[in-house]
């Protein structure tokens, strides 16, 4: 049997600066509120600090308010950023998070790579994926071992030994609720992607970033599972999601031109000209000898964003899918609801036609 996808939701959160800070939360909250009631299987929210248009610098606070508010969504950050915390704080952070969530809670790791985020910080970026994968390894100890702790790295050091006290529980960090720890996931975006030999080697999820061509998404795989047999692991697609800028209305030219010009074109525009400033827009390129010139909003029409009625969404993702290879959950980016009822309407196609559509079409209807 076929097993059906799963589908979840991404927000960076992304909205306009000149939006309310307060009325950009309400509508992220209204955002999962929705998706939880449209059996998303999961919804993730991104950190950044120093960001005007994407402003949830503790996604656990956004969690924590979502909770009593929905019911079974599963919740979590993509990603926390671990080069910018003290391991020992993430580790007892996010074990009190998957207590509070009663297991609801999903974790990724990777590194922050906002520039001010990393000069908020006074990071190195040459050093963000070592420390992304010490502060790794200190979690991982911290949640499957007894104190006192000592782990000496490169970029910290924890010692407890000192205050280590038994008989009045001193020294102790919490496990999580869920044995040995949530399910943890980790993202890619860059070609032979580092994170994706890390996941493989610890058995985490694979993530593939929206703002990737399909192509490069099957170079993800290709990379995780040959980690993971190294590793002795075998990788198993299911636990493979696939973000996707995935927007419907009911004619395709509605969605085709809504796309174009709401915020989820506006993302795609305004993340090319940050790349302008420094990093170029290699990440968005199909072929690495595409010129900067040939990335414009026709190119992230075709590549980037599928936007249509049912059918013609379930074509591109099917095409998709000649690339990626299969995989196990489908996570639609969210964006600023600029047309509130045009994103609502989005969401229940999403939910309720295209993805029946889409497992049927993978043999998954019976399931």
């Amino acid at each position: 049997m076929v097993q059906p996808i799963n589908y979840g939701m991404f927000v960076m959160p992304y909205h306009y600066p000149d939006k309310p800070l307060a009325q950009c939360y309400d509508e992220d909250l209204e955002a999962v509120i929705l998706c939880d009631q449209l059996g998303f299987s999961e919804y993730w929210i991104g950190e950044h600090h120093t960001i005007l248009r994407e402003a949830i610098p503790l996604p656990e606070a956004f969690i924590a308010r979502a909770l009593p508010e929905t019911e079974s969504i599963r919740l979590g950050a993509a990603p926390t950023c671990l080069n910018q915390h003290n391991p020992g704080a993430v580790a007892s952070r996010l074990a009190f998070m998957d207590h509070l969530t009663k297991g609801r809670l999903n974790l990724c790791f990777g590194p922050g790579s906002t520039a001010s985020d990393m000069e908020l910080f006074g990071l190195d970026f040459a050093a963000a994926s070592a420390m992304t994968r010490e502060a790794i390894d200190m979690i991982l100890t911290l949640w499957s071992s007894e104190p006192p702790y000592e782990i000496k790295g490169d970029f910290w050091h924890i010692d407890m030994t000192g205050q280590h006290a038994e008989d009045i529980g001193f020294g102790y960090i919490h496990k999580p609720f869920q044995k040995p720890h949530p399910p943890i996931a980790m993202p890619a975006m860059s070609r032979n992607s580092g994170s994706m030999k890390t996941a493989g080697k610890y058995g985490f999820q694979p993530f593939a970033a929206a703002l990737v061509t399909a192509n490069r998404i099957g170079s993800f795989w290709e990379t995780y599972a040959e980690a993971a047999a190294a590793a002795g692991r075998t990788p198993d697609r299911a636990d493979f999601k696939v973000c996707r800028a995935i927007f419907l209305a009911d004619t395709t030219r509605e969605a085709e031109e809504r796309a174009r010009t709401n915020a989820m074109g506006e993302n795609f525009d305004y993340i090319g000209r940050v790349l302008d400033k420094g990093l170029g827009r290699d990440i968005y390129k199909r072929d690495e000898l595409m010129s900067d010139s040939e990335i414009d909003m026709d190119y992230f029409m075709k590549e980037l964003i599928i936007a249509g009625d049912v059918d013609h969404v379930l074509q591109r993702l099917l095409e998709m899918m000649e690339e990626t290879g299969p995989f196990g959950t489908l996570v639609a980016m969210g964006y600023d609801w600029d047309d509130r009822d045009a994103w609502i309407r989005s969401n229940e196609l999403f939910a309720r036609e295209l993805m029946p559509a889409l497992n049927k079409a993978v043999g998954a209807e019976a399931a």
